[in-house]
């Protein structure tokens, strides 16, 4: 039989753990039912543990015998100490599926975390929890994706101990499964150092706190973020929530896709996290500006020191001698594009930006971005720069009909 149940409140701190007094487990002859009650007292427990940063409770809260459960509690235990986990929360909010024939049942479990002092506030997602009849209660098996929850989340904290690397203000966490996960979380660690200087350079005083994580795969990045197999298959890092709040002051992490940036030299996995925190530091996430700027002013920051020349700009001349150069700046349909062509659209769009700061100034290119950040129709702020869109079109054509011969 299989129960709806409503949400129960398991708060971090204050030790109160007000449950649903409903009945679970089995009875009599009758089928095993899933047990709000007891899945909120074991997520109290896991709360206690995680706020604990207790190896031992938290263990004890896998099924018996399971070792893999044990390793991945544990490991929870040292994630909570090496990321300084705070304003931890869990409520069960409803069963998905139906309750196994072993009594192991699988519910969605909102999820409060907060990453010590360098996040704002605290991340929200909804995770499924594996529950498994143990004693007198549950124990619990896993996280997600078993049984999907509401937006199919699993913060990376929750899959394995992770390797984590810190600078001022800065904290990097690597997947442990990833090769020499704790030399590359140092790696990334200096990468982001470098890039807030490359950031710092064009927008002075606006760089704050970075967190950025680094899943094993492509795939557990798109898990991590809710998206869909494949969202992220070709994308190098993105820059969004772990969560999914949308208030003002949620958290907004770098996401590293190792797939991608793996094939990547030196120099490209810098410009790749250059670009990124321009998008950091900008809010980019949150904010509504046309993609040509919003992507073509972050390579710009993290890529003025690079002439457009035919290395560059490759996939772009490539197209412009093939079909001639394009008659408009790229879309947003033109940064959904798979492969070369979203390759050739974040080179089209940076060349744009970086004739605006030749032409009109580097001062300006900020001011235009900046305008378009606060709602300004970037024709406006354009034009307001000294350079409507049809003249930078036009130079933009020029520009690339000229290079491609």
């Amino acid at each position: 039989m299989v129960l709806t149940t409503i949400g129960v409140l398991v708060p971090a701190h204050d030790g109160r753990h007000d449950v649903d007094p409903a009945a679970g487990g089995r009875v009599g002859d009758e089928a095993w039912r899933a047990s709000p009650a007891e899945a909120a007292d074991a997520l109290a427990r896991f709360v206690d543990g995680v706020v604990a940063r207790d190896v031992g409770t938290l263990v004890d809260l896998a099924p018996p015998q399971d070792r893999p459960a044990e390793a991945l509690l544990a490991g929870i235990a040292a994630n909570a100490r090496s990321l300084d986990l705070r304003a931890v929360g869990a409520r069960h909010v409803d069963q998905v599926g139906t309750v196994g024939a072993d009594g192991a049942w699988t519910g969605t479990v909102e999820l409060t975390w907060r990453v010590g002092a360098l996040d704002p506030s605290p991340s929200r997602a909804e995770v499924a929890v594996r529950f498994v009849p143990a004693g007198d209660g549950l124990a619990i098996g896993g996280f997600g994706p078993d049984g999907a929850a509401a937006d199919g989340r699993l913060p990376l904290w929750l899959r394995d101990e992770l390797a984590v690397a810190r600078a001022r203000d800065v904290l990097v966490m690597v997947a442990s499964d990833r090769p020499q996960a704790r030399a590359e979380a140092r790696a990334v660690a200096r990468r982001v150092v470098r890039g807030i200087g490359v950031v710092e350079r064009v927008l002075p005083g606006r760089t704050g706190p970075v967190v950025v994580e680094v899943p094993g795969s492509a795939a557990d990045l798109e898990e991590a973020l809710g998206a869909r197999p494949g969202t992220y298959a070709g994308t190098a890092a993105v820059t969004a929530a772990p969560g999914t709040s949308v208030d003002d002051d949620a958290p907004v992490h770098v996401f590293v896709n190792p797939e991608v940036t793996s094939m990547l030299g030196r120099a490209g996995a810098q410009a790749v996290m250059s670009h990124e925190l321009v998008h950091l530091v900008t809010d980019a996430a949150r904010t509504p500006v046309e993609p040509w700027l919003l992507e073509g002013f972050a390579d710009h920051v993290a890529l003025r020191a690079v002439l457009p020349d035919r290395t560059t700009l490759g996939r772009l001349l490539a197209e412009v001698r093939r079909d001639g150069a394009p008659r408009a700046l790229p879309t947003a349909a033109d940064f959904d594009a798979p492969g070369g062509a979203l390759q050739a659209s974040y080179e089209a769009a940076w060349l744009a930006c970086r004739i605006i700061a030749e032409r009109r100034g580097e001062q300006a290119l900020v001011e235009v971005y900046d305008g378009a950040a606060r709602g300004v129709p970037v024709e406006r702020a354009l034009a307001r720069a000294g350079l409507p869109l049809a003249e930078l079109a036009a130079a933009w054509r020029g520009e690339l009909t000229a290079l491609a011969r």
